[in-house]
């Protein structure tokens, strides 16, 4: 199935293009971005398009009519985030055929505006992971298959601050060992949609038990792994399954570790752990140069939020004072 509507977009009848052109023009549109976010608009612009069938409109090109009374009515049924990704894939469909997107006019603007002061709430951040908590986590699992995988996924999403969708998606390949450390070739990631790639330094840590590298030695020497996927499922007869584990695992096994130690899982996810990176080095010391070298943010307002979080009470401000 071609996701988005690049059938229609690419493929118009009486085209003096052969069918082979279409078909690579259409395969070339469907990776110009990253996988997980190309699925993702094709099922929030499926619920668009099966909203529209329903009543009998044109999804495409859909009038901003159309699209301000969608909003109105799936307001309150569906979250504001929600509605909000629906409005990106409307606009990435018409940009894909060429057209001017609805979403850009006043009523349609007028009316997500509404919708966000009625029905929107904050968004709950994940919890920042300290190291003295991941610590308390690496300290309940065992030496076996999972246990081993386990501290070697969380040391190195830690310490190369990695998104979840990075480090399901890092092959064996993509780790190079060093005499300092190692290297992770991240090859694509959320803000490197084109796949420039970027390569992250992971030195050693201050005892085996913490060390990123010393833990993936010891899942690769487990599992003999020397090609595909880095990490990957677990069955219950603790067998490792060849295909990679997927995102949400990497929050679950978070959740499902935080909970041990006591710490409230909702609040954690699986940007807890780049997050807790940010946060721990700010309050180490390191600079933001130093910090965005490793965690990559194009946004220093982003990177200064975890900042500020890691130097809440460097200043002491309270004591300081005379309180």
């Amino acid at each position: 199935m071609t996701t988005l509507a690049l059938e229609p977009i690419l493929g118009h009848e009486g085209t003096s293009l052969s069918t082979e052109l279409v078909d690579r023009a259409a395969d070339y549109a469907r990776v110009s971005k990253a996988t997980s976010t190309v699925v993702t608009y094709g099922y929030a612009w499926r619920g668009f398009v099966r909203w529209c069938r329903t009543r009998g409109v044109a999804a495409l090109p859909a009038d901003p009519t159309t699209v301000a009374t969608y909003l109105a009515d799936e307001a309150g049924r569906l979250k504001v985030a929600t509605l909000e990704l629906r409005i990106v894939s409307i606009a990435e469909a018409h940009r894909l055929a060429g057209l001017d997107s609805p979403t850009k006019d006043p009523r349609v603007v007028a009316v997500l505006k509404g919708v966000r002061r009625t029905h929107g709430k904050a968004r709950t951040k994940k919890k920042p992971l300290s190291v003295l908590d991941l610590k308390s986590v690496l300290s309940t699992l065992g030496d076996d298959l999972q246990g081993r995988r386990d501290a070697a996924m969380l040391l190195l999403t830690y310490g190369a601050a990695l998104r979840r969708s990075e480090v399901v998606g890092l092959d064996v390949g993509d780790i190079e060992f060093h005499p300092d450390g190692l290297i992770v070739n991240v090859r694509r990631s959320k803000t490197d949609q084109e796949g420039t790639g970027h390569r992250v330094g992971v030195g050693y840590g201050s005892s085996p038990e913490t060390c990123p590298v010393v833990a993936l030695r010891k899942w690769l020497a487990a599992t003999g792994l020397t090609n595909g996927p880095l990490f990957r499922a677990i069955d219950r007869h603790g067998k490792i399954r060849r295909g990679r584990l997927r995102p949400r695992a990497v929050a679950r096994i978070i959740q499902n570790l935080g909970d041990r130690v006591g710490l409230d899982p909702k609040k954690l996810g699986g940007h807890s752990l780049r997050a807790g990176f940010a946060t721990a080095a700010a309050r180490a010391g390191l600079s933001e140069r130093e910090i965005a070298r490793t965690t990559r943010h194009k946004s220093m307002a982003v990177l200064r939020g975890y900042i500020h979080e890691g130097e809440m009470f460097a200043a002491e401000s309270t004591r300081r004072i005379g309180l």
